[in-house]
């Protein structure tokens, strides 16, 4: 857990740059407007509250306004955003990093998605500020935010029901909120029920084309041809579902080299650097394909998505070869 902000005139944090991120970026973004919605709370006026956004504007910008006297006795609070966009932006915050550290302003770098890691920033962050990341979480831990949201809503659902709707959202966040809102307000007084959950939440396309996989995986061309024509019906883009069948099977390929080389599933969920859920529900799918299987399926793949870019074959016609062939 983050250590809390004090916004008060005289209080001094020991840290004064904090930075948020992750690939949770609902969690994260949850975090950012806790703190803005702290600082508002003791300085109501908010006119110190900087919001900047580095492909819009220079550091220079955001040092001048940094330093610039406030006519109130009060912090800034200034919330950057973007800044692993911007090489620039970066050299000038580093250049001056000493001197941000020693003002009594709060320093926010919120970033909605991954940042490289290895880059110089990135390590001096690490070292300068307070660092806060947002995992993905883990089933069990996302069953119980889940659980807690219903109850902040003052709704309940069925245990089987719950499951269904994991299931469907698995860790899109920002769409698990909106489910569990959509819910509440439908069964207000109410249990929500599995057919609940069949009847308002549409399945991740990730999901289905997962379940297309199964259905090869068990020889069961008419399934998986049944399920892929059902996502055309739906006007679903046939280069996002070949997209999606590409990342099924680049899973499969890397879950399958760790089992061959006799690593624990621990060990897998670690090494592939894949969520637990992904591996999960993969797991015993890589026992239906051997490695030369996979490889020869993901090299089609690939010609086939070059060949569908260069119009020489109709996307939906590919998809269907494709899946004919496998």
């Amino acid at each position: 857990m983050a250590e809390a902000l004090s916004f008060a005139p005289a209080a001094k944090n020991y840290k004064m740059i904090y930075f948020i991120y992750g690939e949770d970026s609902y969690r994260a973004k949850r975090k950012l407007e806790e703190i803005i919605l702290g600082y508002k709370k003791v300085h109501k006026s908010g006119l110190n509250l900087i919001y900047i956004d580095a492909g819009e504007y220079s550091f220079k910008d955001f040092y001048s306004n940094l330093r610039a006297t406030s006519m109130f006795a009060e912090k800034k609070l200034a919330v950057l955003k973007n800044v692993f966009n911007d090489e620039k932006f970066q050299e000038g915050f580093l250049e001056n990093i000493k001197s941000i550290e020693n003002v009594e302003d709060i320093v926010v770098i919120f970033e909605d998605e991954m940042p490289d890691k290895r880059t110089k920033f990135f390590k001096t962050l690490q070292k300068c500020a307070k660092c806060q990341e947002f995992d993905f979480l883990s089933p069990a831990m996302l069953r119980k935010w889940a659980e807690q949201e219903f109850e902040k809503n003052k709704a309940k659902i069925n245990p089987d029901a719950l499951d269904l709707l994991l299931s469907f959202v698995k860790n899109d966040m920002w769409r698990m909120s909106n489910e569990i809102n959509k819910l509440s307000n439908y069964k207000k007084g109410f249990i929500i029920e599995k057919k609940d959950i069949e009847l308002l939440v549409k399945p991740n396309i990730e999901n289905d084309i997962f379940k297309t996989i199964e259905a090869l995986a068990s020889n069961d061309k008419k399934q998986a041809l049944s399920l892929l024509h059902k996502h055309f019906e739906d006007g679903d883009n046939a280069l996002y579902l070949l997209s999606m069948i590409s990342y099924q099977f680049r899973n499969l390929l890397i879950i399958k080299e760790l089992q061959d080389s006799k690593q624990p599933y621990a060990m897998v969920v670690k090494k592939s650097g894949l969520h637990p859920f992904v591996v999960q529900k993969s797991f015993y799918l890589c026992d239906r394909f051997s490695m030369v299987e996979l490889k020869k399926i993901y090299r089609k793949i690939f010609q086939i998505d070059s060949d569908i870019k260069t119009g020489k074959i109709e996307a939906e016609t590919a998809l269907d070869m494709l899946l004919s062939e496998i």
